[in-house]
């Protein structure tokens, strides 16, 4: 009997760690989010979009053939009265059909069509730098989001703390409001602030589901799918600024996203250049055309054969379109130099504001971590004092607080300290 309750035992405490949800870990975020996530696929099919209108075909350096046929039938009743009197009835019947392959073909028109290939070379690669732009974006969100959440949860777990030291409080101050040796007052202080905190635990709380919801957002996948995270923030990250500073021009998404637009700015202003210069088409096919008339004396007519033609066309006024579309040309490469120059301004201001950041955020959690252990002792030491009637409920309610508020800070600059190492990877694409 007794193995068998030792066994009983022992499953039960086992079940909750059988069935409990394995906590989901950043890698697996972050993979999922690559899968599903809407922003991501949006960009993906964008950048296969541009992809598969990189062709020759597209840039119109090929020909195109087609096959045309068409069929006439007719048959009209005639009625003719001459001027000697003689009537005529008759009802010809007519039908005429047409078959040919047609080849149309641009050899030259002033250089357009390779620079127009070039073009849409440089905007598949354009639509590959938006898509990293995006997944960077996205991973930068995701990590937020699952760190935050984890944020939450610790600080959740600072408010329980909390709440067991106001409970001891409870005890002490109602066993020294029966005793004699504590007023009334500073028992009902003590049960203000546990239900204080217990409000603050619920509001944790909801913040919390708040916090799975945006994650499971960014996942693609029901808001209100069960999601459990790590508990900790790891750190240890040192950034070489050298480095960042070296791989931001040339791994920063925005900066070449902006680049490859520069590029093709400027090929669409050499692209209005060709309307100045000369174009000709060449047009061949092979013919079929057969009609019969059952009134005509021919009665059936058929020809058969193939046909070439060339048109050469010189520009010489075009009412100013030309110059138009090239000084809108113009600007916008002028528009898109600009956006480069401070699209590079802003990447490096805000790479030197997320060094100052994470420094500052490095410098300010070491401050807090021996705060957070003064703050720690300070509350015991009081609730002792508090027990043994040395003091009274006020110095152990500024000593809660000051706990409380350092455990806040703690957590915070763990977060923040973490967000800008997020934020320093995802400026040069290491995300």
């Amino acid at each position: 009997m007794k193995l068998f309750m030792t066994c009983l035992l022992f499953f039960a405490a086992l079940t909750p760690m059988l069935f409990a949800q394995s906590p989901l870990t950043l890698e697996e975020a972050v993979d999922t989010a690559l899968k599903n996530n809407f922003d991501i696929r949006i960009s993906r099919n964008a950048s296969g979009i541009a992809q598969a209108n990189n062709t020759a075909g597209n840039a119109g350096m090929l020909p195109t053939v087609s096959l045309n046929g068409s069929v006439a039938a007719a048959m009209n009743s005639e009625h003719q009265e001459l001027s000697n009197g003689t009537v005529t009835n008759t009802t010809p019947s007519t039908l005429a059909s047409n078959a040919g392959v047609e080849l149309s073909w641009t050899l030259y028109d002033g250089g357009k069509m390779f620079v127009t290939r070039q073009k849409l070379r440089e905007a598949s690669q354009l639509g590959e730098f938006q898509f990293r732009e995006t997944v960077q974006q996205t991973l930068y969100e995701v990590v937020a989001a699952y760190y935050d959440l984890i944020r939450l949860k610790q600080q959740l777990r600072s408010v329980e703390q909390t709440i067991r030291y106001n409970q001891e409080r409870v005890t002490i101050a109602q066993t020294g409001f029966n005793a004699g040796t504590l007023s009334k007052l500073d028992l009902l202080q003590t049960k203000i602030d546990l239900n204080e905190v217990l409000e603050l635990s619920i509001s944790q709380e909801f913040a919390i589901r708040e916090g799975k919801r945006a994650l499971n957002a960014l996942l693609a996948r029901d808001t209100e799918t069960p999601v459990e995270v790590r508990d900790s923030i790891p750190s240890g990250f040192l950034p070489d600024k050298e480095s960042l500073f070296s791989k931001l021009n040339s791994n920063n998404a925005s900066v070449l996203t902006f680049q490859k637009q520069l590029e093709i700015n400027r090929l669409a202003l050499k692209e209005t250049k060709s309307n100045y210069l000369p174009r000709f088409d060449f047009n061949a096919g092979y013919y079929l055309s057969q009609s019969t008339n059952s009134t005509s004396s021919v009665r059936l007519n058929r020809n058969l054969g193939p046909e070439f033609s060339g048109n050469l066309s010189i520009p010489i006024y075009q009412a100013g379109e030309s110059k138009r579309l090239q000084k809108v040309a113009e600007l916008n490469l002028q528009s898109a130099e600009s956006d480069l120059e401070n699209v590079r301004l802003q990447m490096n201001l805000a790479l030197q504001n997320t060094l100052n950041d994470f420094d500052n955020q490095k410098t300010l959690l070491k401050i807090e971590e021996e705060n957070n252990l003064l703050a720690k002792e300070y509350l015991e030491i009081s609730i002792q004092r508090l027990r043994l009637g040395q003091t009274n409920t006020l110095e152990v309610h500024l000593a809660q607080e000051k706990f409380m508020n350092s455990n806040t800070r703690l957590i915070n600059y763990r977060f923040g300290l973490k967000l800008a190492e997020t934020k320093l990877r995802q400026l040069v694409a290491g995300l």
